[in-house]
């Protein structure tokens, strides 16, 4: 399932460019859009699913405009938006009944069989008679995602889906997500958490401020902190100084005073052991201090 976004464009009436010339393309598999928050992530998350048109610019599946055939891909997609909501009344598996009867799964007996498959998959299937309302804000976020799964489309699209989940929560989530992605479908998952973008992503985007600042793999974006990830052991005095100069990643006491991480173009002027980096250190080198140095702050 090929995707391709070409010069797209969103600028809302208050005069908010959300979206600046994004040029992107993926296809089977998990793709992660990575940023902070108000980098334009959901504003395209809701241009991919029909439910805003963007300022300029296009959208194509398998070389056909969204736009043009929103009916085509409506019947295809699986979406968990990131204010996902649920009728209260409805107990969970009433719920994902009624959310497959609307993916046109039209036989009761297969469709009821489909419900309980699904609700066993993400872990719910011990509180299918529990009304939707009552549960934890886990279990929310696992019926968000089997109403997106119902119906078995090929494009799923997930926005923020692990904010305000525990940890416990995040990787069950993200281990759903890792299974899905190796069938015949193309996964977009949008997120603000560094750690939801995975290796299980063959391709990931960051966004800031609207604009498009890194595609390609997440080895590759990690392939950019190569060399610029240290770690030192500072007094509280010392402490102070790195503070002024390097961006910190993380701050542990110790005996002596504190253990840092940083992260810098070249060694820093203090006693220090250069790291391997992780995706978390190439996202604050790239966001934090490759972009800055690039624009000249």
């Amino acid at each position: 399932m090929k995707i391709e976004i070409q010069g797209l464009n969103q600028i809302y009436p208050n005069g908010n460019h959300a979206l600046k010339d994004i040029n992107l393309e993926f296809g089977t598999g998990m793709f992660g859009l990575l940023g902070p928050n108000g980098a334009g992530k959901s504003s395209l998350m809701r241009i991919l699913v029909t439910l805003m048109k963007p300022t300029s610019g296009v959208v194509l599946v398998e070389g056909q405009d969204i736009q043009k055939h929103r009916k085509e891909l409506r019947s295809i997609l699986g979406y968990l938006p990131q204010d996902f909501r649920f009728f209260t009344a409805l107990k969970t598996w009433e719920f994902l009944d009624y959310s497959g009867s609307l993916a046109g799964l039209k036989n009761k007996r297969e469709r009821i069989a489909e419900v309980d498959r699904l609700l066993d998959q993400v872990g719910l299937l011990e509180v299918r008679d529990r009304q939707a309302n009552r549960l934890s804000g886990g279990m929310k976020r696992r019926l968000g995602i089997a109403q997106a799964l119902i119906g078995n489309p090929r494009i799923i699209v997930v926005d923020e889906p692990t904010t305000g989940l525990d940890p416990d929560e995040r990787i069950r989530f993200r281990n759903i997500l890792s299974q899905l992605s190796q069938h015949d479908v193309t996964i977009i998952l949008s997120t603000h958490i560094v750690g939801d973008i995975s290796s299980t992503c063959q391709g990931m985007a960051l966004l800031n401020k609207g604009e498009l600042v890194f595609s390609g793999s997440p080895e590759n974006l990690v392939k950019n902190a190569e060399g610029h990830v240290f770690k030192l052991t500072l007094s509280p005095y010392d402490y102070e100084r790195v503070k002024e100069h390097y961006n910190i990643i993380s701050t542990i006491p110790v005996e002596s005073g504190w253990e840092v991480q940083i992260v810098s173009d070249t060694a820093p002027d203090f006693e220090s052991i250069s790291l391997i980096p992780n995706i978390e250190h190439a996202y604050v080198y790239f966001m934090e201090h490759k972009l800055h140095t690039e624009l000249g702050e």
